[in-house]
């Protein structure tokens, strides 16, 4: 048995291109696909997705609430697990309720300075297998993830804007497996059970430029890499050797791998809008997964869940299209989203059966008035079937799509 931690599982879920990463999180994200990168100007998520856009903002204060169902469908698996089966499992289907806030400030100094702050979540979710085998490796992983992002924009030129700001990241997880193994070093047939809480608030910075033509816009975005210290508890017990417990601290640090945007928008109408992003996630920098404990777990403690786990993760790219169309008081807005996972086949597991998807999207705003306006949107993400063969799994993956649905309302002041 592999061990799988709770810095695995946020490692997946804070910026990862597939996975459980959320990067639509406002109404407007989720209605282009999160192809608003280089022609947003009008919205107080420019302050989260390209804040270098705030100083092409009208002089007034922008704010905007959003909240988000997440649904994810029950995962599939059919085949061997550890050499044993065939099996056919399925994982919890999950629903979740996420919020966020966005705000832009009216014009600050002589250079048109703006300030802008975002509360989102742009990761975490949660994947539960009730049934054994899968229950062995991931009874329950759950993460919550909240970044706070405040950003400070100043204009360079008259058609050029440039950010910069702070990531300041706060997790927290829990991880839990319970089951029945056969480790033929340890005597054979064993039982091992874990059950780890964590937590950690660290902080990186992003950057973002953005150019304002008449007919052409383009922006570029950079979020820095963040080092995750979870320090938390961890109960592990087995009957391995006579059978002990162990009930103490445990930590990890790992990277988390820096994300670069570049996107080019055309008004190809001076009301219809298509913007293209090209997202490079850098995840090759997550080679791998070393818990430390306090050193008293023992032997058999020690053989399941102490050795380094080898990753090798890759860096995924995300291609984003994005459509806009203004009409007098509604917005209509549609997109489409090609993406990858940084999962390689020797590492996949239950805990992140993650694949390629090309995901849909939908949505709209109506302008009550010059202060109000109101959103609603979709997203439907189509998950590839996946086929595994590696030490613990042959079989496939099947069925993890997502659907998520947004609504919001803007305020200007």
């Amino acid at each position: 048995m592999k061990k799988i931690a709770l810095v695995s599982l946020i490692a997946s879920s804070v910026l990862m291109a597939g996975g459980y990463k959320i990067p639509e999180t406002s109404t407007n994200a989720v209605a282009l696909g999160a192809a608003n990168i280089a022609h947003n100007h009008e919205n107080a998520d420019a302050a989260y997705y390209n804040p270098a856009k705030m100083v092409f903002m009208k002089d007034q204060n922008y704010l905007e609430v959003d909240a988000m169902y997440i649904g994810l469908d029950k995962i599939k698996y059919t085949g061997t697990v550890a050499s044993t089966g065939p099996y056919s499992l399925k994982s919890e289907k999950e629903d979740f309720f996420v919020p966020s806030l966005n705000y832009v400030s009216s014009k600050v100094g002589e250079h048109n300075a703006r300030v802008g702050i975002s509360v989102t979540v742009p990761g975490g979710l949660s994947k539960r297998w009730k049934t054994a085998p899968a229950k062995t490796f991931a009874e329950e992983f759950t993460l919550e993830v909240v970044e706070i992002n405040p950003t400070i924009a100043i204009q360079l030129s008259e058609n050029l804007g440039f950010a910069a700001g702070f990531r300041i990241v706060d997790a927290e997880g829990v991880v839990k497996s319970n089951g029945v193994m056969n480790i033929p070093t340890l005597g054979g047939l064993g039982t091992a059970s874990r059950d780890m809480t964590g937590d950690t608030v660290d902080t990186g910075y992003n950057l973002a430029l953005a150019y304002q033509g008449t007919d052409l816009e383009l922006g570029l975005t950079y979020r820095s890499k963040v080092n995750l210290s979870v320090e938390g508890n961890a109960n592990l017990t087995t009957s391995y050797l006579g059978g002990s417990v162990y009930n103490s601290k445990a930590s990890v640090s790992i990277p988390l791998p820096a994300a670069l945007s570049l996107a080019a928008a055309y008004n190809f109408t001076p009301n219809t809008t298509v913007e293209f992003v090209y997202e490079k996630n850098y995840w090759s920098a997550y080679k791998s997964l070393d818990f430390d404990y306090d050193g008293t777990e023992g032997v058999a403690l020690g053989a399941i869940f102490g050795s380094p786990i080898s990753k090798n993760w890759k860096d995924t790219i995300a291609y984003r299209l994005g459509v806009t169309h203004k009409m007098d008081k509604t917005t209509l807005m549609a997109g489409i989203v090609i993406d990858e996972t940084p999962v390689p086949d020797a590492t996949i597991g239950f805990e992140l059966p993650d694949s390629d998807s090309i995901s849909v999207s939908l949505g709209g705003r109506y302008e009550v008035n010059n202060k109000l306006d109101i959103g609603l949107s979709g997203l439907y993400s189509m998950r590839e079937d996946r086929t595994v063969n590696n030490a613990t799994l042959s079989g496939k993956f099947a069925d993890s799509n997502v659907l998520l649905v947004s609504m919001g309302i803007g305020y200007k002041f």
